[in-house]
């Protein structure tokens, strides 16, 4: 009767264990609890000015043509790279390629190629002087956007709107609901930007680049918008 006791005992208490292990480990309360999501819109100037430059070239021996875009490459890198300052004027090379040319027979006839050159930096004026002097490839491309820089220093004033605006949406919830205040249960902070209207602008301006010497090609900048967006939930008391 002992031992039996004893067990009976023990089981006991390895039930009340668990069972407080498992009050303790149990989820927080979910009563009350509202999802919202609020933003913050920062509207500020583009100030980084992209311009692609490409050259095709095409013909019925693959080497060829491949020396054709290398030399226009090079020519362009040569003359970009006099006026190239970092931060102001950044070089890269953008995608180089050779397909082949089908005929209505289905074989192979000829082969063509493009190869592209981007500039990219703070300074407008320097860029579009320099694409104007590139003989060797027109230019396909202008497009617009906002620097790391310039993005950082506006994404802080967002972000603080977008907080204050979960803030307030919330207090707005808890007193709609008859409640006194609430507690911050989980959020998420996320950003991005936004450029309105019709950006990337594409040129047609490949037909003759030699056209352009020499002269700087008009531009303008657009405005774009640094969106932070602050969502989560809340639990009403």
């Amino acid at each position: 009767m002992k031992i039996t006791t004893r067990l009976i005992a023990t089981a006991a208490l390895l039930a009340c264990t668990a069972a407080a292990s498992a009050q303790s480990a149990a989820p927080p309360e979910t009563r009350n609890v509202v999802q919202l999501a609020a933003t913050g819109t920062v509207e500020v100037q583009q100030d980084l000015l992209v311009v692609t430059l490409s050259a095709n070239k095409e013909g019925s021996d693959a080497a060829a043509v491949q020396t054709q875009l290398k030399q226009a490459l090079d020519a362009a890198l040569t003359e970009a790279k006099r006026s190239a300052q970092p931060g102001q004027l950044d070089l890269r090379t953008g995608p180089f390629g050779l397909y082949p040319r089908y005929g209505k027979d289905g074989k192979v006839n000829g082969w063509q190629g493009r190869a592209e050159l981007v500039m990219e930096g703070r300074d407008f004026s320097r860029i579009t002087t320099t694409a104007g002097k590139i003989q060797s490839m027109a230019i396909s491309q202008v497009a617009f956007a906002l620097s790391r820089e310039a993005r950082a220093k506006v994404e802080t004033d967002a972000q603080t709107q977008a907080i204050e605006q979960f803030k307030s949406r919330a207090a707005e919830l808890t007193k709609g609901f008859g409640f006194a205040n609430y507690g911050l249960r989980e959020v998420a902070v996320n950003s991005n930007e936004m450029s309105p209207g019709p950006r990337p602008r594409m040129m047609a301006m490949e037909a003759k680049a030699s056209s352009f010497s020499d002269s700087a090609v008009p531009v303008e900048a657009g405005k774009a918008q640094v969106v932070v967006t602050v969502s989560g939930s809340v639990q009403m008391r």
